[in-house]
């Protein structure tokens, strides 16, 4: 079975654990750059979500290796600050389910 693991910071890494995923705090790009390769490694690691702040950091060696990649499948944790309205929340996670499982999925309440 594939496991979610999560890199963050040490802020939003409670939370995280809270959900009972595997979590790794870190706390720079280049921290981000090692984890993630040992990661992209690991045959047990299914979904590998990454602060987007971080995300953003790495190296063009890794962004190619993960694109082309299909497990893990490696997304971005919107960080607080960028998380607006409802709206894009949504529109947020339909972005990462269709990323997941290529369709598109539409729940109603």
């Amino acid at each position: 079975m594939y496991k979610v693991v999560v890199l963050t910071d040490r802020e939003t890494a409670y939370g995280f654990r809270l959900a009972g995923v595997d979590v790794y705090e870190i706390g720079s790009p280049e921290e981000a750059n090692n984890e993630i390769n040992r990661l992209l490694e690991d045959d047990r690691t299914g979904i590998l979500a990454v602060n987007e702040g971080f995300l953003a950091g790495i190296d063009d060696r890794i962004k190619a290796r993960i694109e082309a990649t299909y497990r893990p499948i490696v997304v971005s944790l919107p960080i607080k600050e960028k998380l607006g309205a409802i709206g894009e929340r949504k529109a947020f996670l339909a972005r990462l389910v269709h990323k997941a499982i290529g369709f598109d999925v539409t729940l109603k309440e």
